[in-house]
């Protein structure tokens, strides 16, 4: 049976194209389309799609406060189709955060090779978005009191002992990463992440972090050291890779083809970790689509790091861990719930 999609836009041309798209698909099946929230909301509590489609600035009810409605009622696995401006990227991880799955950019009319290309990503994502199991997001927590400065050795912080953390996530994961960062104190490990993001959104969902922990939180840059109390998170649309030097990890953020088809692939950052960590690192593997990871978190594991999976539980898809459990790579399986307290575990080791 296909999977039933319905589409939310206000522009009449943007719905046809989307229509278009779509229809050369079998899986797939365009079941209405709205112009509006109100419309859509009184058509979906009718007859319930698998997906919605979703645009994010519309007149009167915004397509944010629609979805964080919706979530509230009934969760649907939502895919957000932004202009990828500044405005509108903001405005997709706000959704991202209150419950939607998935962005895709929306297509820019008049381009057949990019409408194609559109085509083939849009149809992949509704896809996928159809297994996941969307949860209602949890209450933001307050910011966290960020530590007064206190006057320090910079050579006692050099040698400080640093035990790199690392974390891959996909579908699911700004959530997932936003759960374990916001419970850590000020002083915790350095940690890399590479999230698979478009590029206009790893800046600002590292400024969006950096208000609401404790932890220092920014997009790496190459030759970033990575230090107690700092989060990096790879740039989208480059690969994120440790160095080590002078006993010190820094970062390598550098171009090159995509990696299990994403750009950043957590595999480029675990291999690059299993080659000069020495196995002194701890690995996490957390909710997303498809297998990237799952190797590189085995060369980890063999190499004498710990590594962790989230629980099918917890996830919004259970296929990256699911992936490194089956490469054998995993130590242990956690709830999300547990993955703060297993790095401050791993530190204090």
């Amino acid at each position: 049976m296909p999977t039933s999609v319905y589409i939310v836009d206000d522009s009449a041309i943007m719905r046809q194209t989307l229509t278009h798209l779509l229809r050369g698909d079998a899986e797939l099946e365009v079941m209405g389309s709205a112009p509006n929230a109100l419309i859509a909301g009184t058509a979906i509590a009718k007859r319930r799609p698998d997906v919605l489609l979703l645009d994010i600035e519309m007149p009167g009810m915004d397509g944010l406060t629609f979805l964080r409605q919706q979530m509230e009622r009934d969760p649907i696995p939502t895919v957000i189709c932004s202009t990828l401006t500044t405005d509108g990227s903001r405005a997709a991880l706000d959704a991202l955060a209150a419950g939607a799955v998935a962005v895709v950019a929306k297509p820019r009319l008049g381009l057949k090779q990019f409408l194609e290309d559109s085509r083939r990503e849009l149809c992949q994502t509704l896809r996928a978005a159809a297994r996941t199991r969307p949860r209602r997001a949890a209450p933001r927590p307050a910011s966290a009191p960020r530590p007064a400065p206190v006057s320090h050795n910079p050579l006692a912080s050099m040698l400080a002992m640093n035990r790199p953390v690392l974390i891959g996530s996909s579908t699911g994961g700004t959530q997932a990463i936003e759960a374990i960062v916001t419970a850590l104190p000020s002083d915790a490990p350095g940690i890399a992440i590479v999230q698979h993001m478009p590029e206009k959104f790893t800046a600002m969902y590292a400024e969006r972090l950096d208000q609401i922990c404790a932890m220092r939180v920014r997009e790496a840059r190459d030759g970033d050291r990575l230090e107690r109390g700092l989060v990096l998170i790879a740039p989208g649309g480059k690969h994120l890779q440790l160095r080590k030097a002078a006993g010190q990890y820094f970062a390598v953020v550098a171009d090159g083809p995509p990696v299990n088809r994403h750009k950043p692939s957590v595999d480029v950052l675990f291999r690059s970790a299993a080659a000069c960590t020495g196995g002194d690192a701890l690995a996490l593997i957390l909710t997303g689509m498809g297998d990237d990871g799952a190797r590189g978190m085995a060369a980890l594991h063999d190499g004498g790091a710990r590594t962790l999976a989230q629980d099918e539980a917890s996830c919004v898809v259970y296929g990256m861990p699911k992936e490194a459990v089956a490469c054998g790579g995993v130590d242990a399986v956690l709830p999300l719930k547990d993955m703060a307290a297993a790095i401050m575990e791993f530190d204090r080791r």
